[in-house]
């Protein structure tokens, strides 16, 4: 009797899921059943593009890496040269960002490594490190599986001014988080491994920045840094989805996850109206909470930690302003915490992108609000939101006209909080998993576009290579 084809449920919609989606279809071949389901109403999780007075306007995460941490081609770029979107890559202009200090714009320090410097005096206008501090005691600096807090391993050499002017903006603009609390392995793996070795942070810097120059000079990954898709990333959802081949069922939630006779049987739906189905495999790409809600009772060891991991929400506020406006000869610029703003980021969307640039359109503006553990400016209402967001804006940029259309776009528990060990706690968990069931997405791997493609990717490979031989 010939093996019957595989039928594999992904659980979860967004970039995660649907890389696993594809590359299940990739390994699993056209017989293969793979049913995506998605509790929202669309696909794309943070990945949503929207319009704003008639262009494409990213509602969600803006752009993705172009090289991987060896210097090639990242998996997103991969991903989108495989569904057919690779002469649609586009890349933001060579304009740098400022960072708001005393109320002011300033320049970014260029060669630091997320704010941290390789030598001191390049940081010197922005935040002076005390002289002495950054000391050799004659050993490495982390052990070889230690991990801590960006900034229990920053405050102490180069002082607080640094962390709290240039360190946090710069991780805020991508965690929404704190130096103090965020994982230095997951934020800053290449100077996490350089502290292994090195016994002065600078050192480690220097070392971590030296292989990062060396990897990027390498082959074809040598080019812009960042990439989108021309016309929103709601293309790439759009195209993966396509590519795979595969069921969606859209508006399911995914209720229970039990075993049942050497399968996995799901209950979705409503809980008035319930439905199941039954699936030889599962890949979990769902934020941390609702995978560990479905795995307490067939893997209650890895439900625990898996259940630790807390998020941040954030929200976007977009606004189109009329033809003309005057900006900063910026992209945009980041916001420390101890400017007592709300706004912790802004973009100047039609400078930094040229494909949106119009000389006779509206100038595009996005800004982000919400830090972790702050949630008081995303209880205003979306009306008041808008007003306070366009004030500050006003007060930085010396004035600002009223917006001929603006959007909000809120994101409940977004961004995830690596704390120091995280990388630790995922392993265990994944070690406790059946071999049939996987998990996937930012909250394991890392935030970004590449890290979630590949964390989905290698769900996909797991959950194949468990599949007994009479589905396989």
């Amino acid at each position: 009797m010939s093996p019957r084809p595989p039928r594999v449920a992904v659980v979860g919609g967004g970039i995660a899921g649907l890389a696993a989606a594809l590359r299940l279809r990739e390994r699993l071949g056209p017989a293969a059943e793979i049913v995506v389901y998605e509790q929202q109403s669309a696909l794309g999780g943070k990945l949503r593009t929207g319009a704003l007075a008639g262009r494409p306007m990213e509602y969600g995460a803006e752009t993705f890496r172009m090289r991987d941490p060896a210097g090639g081609e990242s998996s997103a770029v991969a991903l989108a040269r495989r569904v057919g979107l690779g002469d649609q890559l586009v890349h933001p202009a060579p304009v740098p960002a400022a960072l708001v200090l005393d109320r002011r714009l300033h320049p970014i320090p260029t060669g630091t490594l997320l704010g941290i410097p390789a030598d001191p005096a390049q940081v010197a206008e922005v935040a002076p490190v005390p002289a002495g501090q950054d000391r050799d005691a004659g050993r490495p600096l982390l052990g070889p599986d230690e991990d801590v807090s960006v900034g229990e391993l920053v405050r102490p050499r180069l002082g607080d001014p640094l962390v709290d002017r240039l360190v946090d903006p710069l991780l805020g603009g991508v965690y929404a988080g704190r130096a103090d609390t965020l994982s230095l392995a997951v934020t800053l793996p290449g100077l996490a491994a350089a502290c292994r070795q090195a016994h002065t942070l600078t050192e480690a810097v220097r070392q971590a920045l030296g292989v990062v120059s060396s990897a990027a000079g390498r082959g074809p990954a040598t080019g812009p840094v960042f990439g989108s898709i021309r016309g929103g990333l709601g293309r790439l959802v759009a195209a993966v989805a396509a590519a795979s081949g595969a069921t969606v069922r859209l508006g399911l939630p995914v209720r229970e996850l039990v075993r049942v006779q050497g399968r996995w049987r799901l209950t979705v739906g409503s809980a008035c109206h319930p439905q199941s189905d039954d699936v030889d495999a599962v890949v979990l790409a769902t934020p941390a909470r609702p995978a560990a809600r479905l795995l307490a009772e067939v893997a209650p060891a890895a439900a625990a930690p898996i259940g630790e991991l807390d998020y941040a929400s954030v929200a976007l506020v977009g606004f189109a302003l009329p033809p003309g406006t005057v900006l900063p000869e910026q992209s945009g610029f980041l916001v420390p915490a101890t400017e007592g703003l709300t706004v912790k980021a802004a973009t100047f969307l039609t400078r930094k992108w040229p494909h949106l640039a119009d000389s006779e359109g509206s100038v595009l503006v996005r800004a982000s609000v919400g830090r972790y553990q702050e949630p008081e400016p995303l209880q205003l209402s979306d009306q008041a939101l808008v007003a306070h967001v366009h004030a500050e804006l006003a007060e930085l940029l010396g004035g600002l006209p009223a917006p001929l259309a603006h959007y909000v776009q809120r994101w409940g528990g977004a961004l995830p909080q690596y704390r120091p060990g995280h990388r630790d706690r995922v392993a265990a968990a994944r070690a406790a998993l059946p071999g049939t069931v996987a998990v996937a997405g930012a909250g394991y791997d890392g935030v970004g576009i590449p890290a979630c493609v590949t964390s989905g990717q290698a769900a996909a490979e797991q959950v194949v290579a468990a599949l007994p031989q009479s589905v396989a």
